[in-house]
């Protein structure tokens, strides 16, 4: 059987978020300063995600805590997670981070990558049994549901890169948060966003992968998108124009795992999230099709072979240990 996320998973990546996600530094500040009075520690900035090295990476350490506490509640790590939420998620934390979102050089503030974990986040917490987590998140929520709202129409063409701005993995996390508040009409901006920026699209080469800091394959992000968005039978068609070739295991990059050489090198450490990404969209790409496909099991082996070569490396230096876990989830829940 292939692997799966197991109690054993869930306890061991917990214990690794839960070390992370008030680490202060070292840190990363995505941070524009309009003056001197703007030079300020992480904590100050951002009252909930200043660990992590980063705010998006503190973001998803947060969803996977929260999913996972949602999948095992029962696991030994469950009561720091509450503790951590109860702690965290209050009004006046919250509204601290808004408050850094109001200044007029915050506009762009993680757009789109940190957006799209921040509405996977919120999509997480109404499945606990504490809604006050959630209830108490929703005015940030709010904003970043205004920031897709008023950037995707004005988005003239997609970001087709390996790493943050890749702005089909934004409309990926962010389908799920509007399915899971049933906010049609927001699906239906992401959806005909996604057609507009992919519907086109066909026979990708793949050539430029992988990039040397890629954790996001551009091919197999935008498959994963669209078959978030278009309907079964629309996606079958477009999926089979997308990647003709995928019985022959065409293109091969796609297919083998990629190599990495440094795990101390931040950059180069991404290529680790690639494998996991990759087996992520393998996995859920695979799915989709019907179980005679030809195609599947050729899908499902480099799903398998990628979550194989990262799967052992989530951890053991920090420049990977503060976000990889949160991509195995992905990974072993597709």
């Amino acid at each position: 059987m292939p692997p799966a996320l197991t109690a054993e998973h869930a306890q061991r990546f917990a214990a690794i978020a839960l070390g992370h996600v008030r680490r202060e530094y070292p840190n990363k500040p995505g941070h524009v300063l309009a003056g001197p009075e703007d030079a300020r520690t992480p904590r100050d900035l951002h009252p909930i995600f200043y660990g992590s090295f980063d705010w998006h990476s503190c973001v998803h350490g947060y969803w996977m805590l929260a999913h996972l506490l949602r999948r095992f509640p029962q696991i030994e790590a469950a009561p720091a997670i509450r503790a951590l939420f109860d702690a965290q998620l209050t009004p006046e934390k919250v509204e601290g981070e808004c408050a850094y979102l109001a200044a007029p050089q915050a506009r762009g503030f993680e757009r789109p990558y940190g957006w799209g974990w921040l509405l996977k986040l919120s999509a997480e917490l109404p499945a606990l049994d504490n809604q006050q987590w959630s209830q108490t998140l929703q005015p940030l929520t709010d904003i970043f549901l205004a920031r897709f709202e008023d950037f995707l129409p004005v988005a003239t063409y997609p970001v087709r890169a390996g790493t943050h701005f890749n702005t089909a993995f934004a409309l990926r996390l962010a389908a799920d948060y509007a399915e899971a508040t049933r906010d049609k009409a927001f699906l239906g901006l992401l959806r005909e966003t996604g057609l507009r920026w992919y519907g086109a699209d066909e026979a990708c080469p793949a050539w430029g992968e992988p990039s040397g800091d890629d954790f996001l394959s551009p091919a197999l992000i935008e498959a994963e998108c669209m078959r978030r968005l278009m309907a079964p039978d629309e996606f079958a068609g477009w999926f089979s124009r997308f990647l003709p070739d995928i019985a022959a295991g065409q293109p091969a990059t796609l297919f083998e795992p990629v190599r990495v050489s440094d795990r101390s090198d931040g950059k180069i450490a991404h290529l680790d999230g690639l494998n996991l990404s990759r087996a992520w969209c393998w996995r859920a790409l695979s799915k989709s099709l019907p179980d005679d496909d030809p195609r599947r099991p050729v899908m499902a082996s480099a799903a398998e072979a990628h979550l194989a070569a990262a799967l052992p490396h989530v951890a053991g230096d920090y420049m990977g240990e503060h976000w990889l876990a949160s991509f195995a989830t992905l990974a072993l829940e597709a």
